[in-house]
């Protein structure tokens, strides 16, 4: 994703006018893996449709991840995300946003890693706007719903 500022012109009331807009653009970068679609479930990461938990790394994906719900998350769970070395962790917590125990947490801040939670949705789009520019993020995605 970038944002290119613009000069406009344009024509108000008969008056020519001069203002700056924001362009956005989607990149494209070849090789990474981008989550292109999320429903209640099911994940798709480039062509690869996932139905479970996974872990999802610009260049590694993780399509068994243990836990299926936030009340699931251990400790361990976590050691495997911070095994793949992420500046950045997004917790995608199903279709609402739930926070895992303050211990899980911990378990990632106190090795100086950064940590989200938000709901899948939220996860998938920031996981890609961080991977596209060139962040090492993981996005740890819960697909099933937990109520």
């Amino acid at each position: 994703m970038s944002v290119r500022v613009v000069d406009i012109f344009y024509e108000t009331a008969g008056e020519l006018r001069y203002g700056i807009a924001m362009k956005l653009t989607d990149e494209k970068i070849g090789g990474i893996n981008l989550i292109r679609s999320y429903a209640a479930g099911e994940v798709r990461i480039g062509e690869t449709v996932i139905h479970s938990s996974c872990l999802v790394k610009t260049y590694q994906l993780i399509t068994d991840w243990r836990p299926q719900t936030v009340a699931e998350i251990s400790v361990a769970d976590m050691d495997a995300v911070l095994a793949l070395k992420p500046e950045v962790v997004v917790i995608g917590s199903g279709p609402r946003q739930q926070f895992p125990a303050p211990e899980i947490l911990g378990a990632v801040l106190s090795r100086g890693v950064g940590c989200e939670v938000m709901d899948t949705g939220a996860a998938c789009r920031t996981y890609n706007i961080l991977a596209s520019e060139g962040r090492t993020v993981v996005a740890a995605l819960l697909l099933r719903n937990s109520d």
